[in-house]
């Protein structure tokens, strides 16, 4: 199920999965000429004026304008090559995150794996794991999630994806994360076993994840003794 009103997830590289350096030449190859000297200039400004400087910093004004400047197909690419060139760290992402547009956090979630080595802005990719937008889901199962979040939660992650229909290729590190889990094999198992109940089909996508676990057979993965319903993780509703 997909949230009302949420925008498709379109599969394929993402600007958390590509580097910087790549991002910026795919983006002069293929943007006009006003929008590149837009971007040359904005990047020049967020390199200049690193960090926060005052109430708001120049570069988070270029973030706001990406979409228009570039275009909406760029725009996730763009804003996470401002955000490099600023050099933003935790403090100034969960900032951004906190009073950005949904694409803005999702051009945050793209950035982390470029700029934050650790685990500190996990608390990011949780948010953005409590919520149904599927744009949004699909930016948080990236590289950084797959380096950093606790297995417990990463299992929730891949039932959540199940849940609002994000393609599960979209989770990376999908197969070695998945390897021989018999606890996620479980939890995909009594999923398989809520929606069979309930006269529902079961996706394509939770058959390929428990093949990956080690096990083919939903209804001897499952113990039948909990329903998916987010009690003891990520759940399925919107916060």
């Amino acid at each position: 199920m997909t949230h009302p009103g949420a925008t498709p997830v379109t599969q394929g590289t993402t600007p958390a999965r590509t580097p910087p350096a790549d991002l910026h030449r795919h983006l002069r190859s293929h943007l006009g000429d006003t929008a590149r000297a837009w971007l040359d200039q904005a990047l020049d400004e967020a390199a200049a004026n690193p960090g926060a400087h005052g109430p708001i910093s120049v570069w988070e004004l270029r973030l706001a304008e990406a979409g228009r400047r570039c275009g909406p197909e760029h725009a996730d690419a763009v804003r996470v090559l401002i955000l490099h060139a600023a050099r933003a760290d935790t403090d100034a992402l969960s900032r951004v995150y906190a009073q950005g547009t949904a694409a803005e956090r999702r051009a945050v979630l793209h950035a982390l794996p470029h700029l934050v080595p650790g685990p500190d802005a996990l608390p990011l990719v949780e948010d953005a794991l409590r919520t149904n937008d599927t744009r949004l889901l699909a930016a948080a199962v990236g590289p950084y999630t797959a380096r950093h979040l606790a297995p417990h939660l990463w299992r929730h992650a891949v039932l959540k994806c199940l849940f609002t229909g994000v393609p599960v290729d979209e989770v990376t590190d999908l197969d070695r994360r998945a390897h021989a889990d018999e606890e996620l094999a479980r939890m995909l198992g009594d999923y398989a076993a809520e929606r069979s109940a309930a006269g529902r089909p079961v996706p394509e996508d939770l058959h390929r994840v428990l093949t990956l676990t080690g096990t083919t057979d939903p209804a001897s993965a499952g113990h039948g003794t909990r329903s998916f319903d987010g009690s003891d993780g990520i759940d399925g509703k919107e916060s």
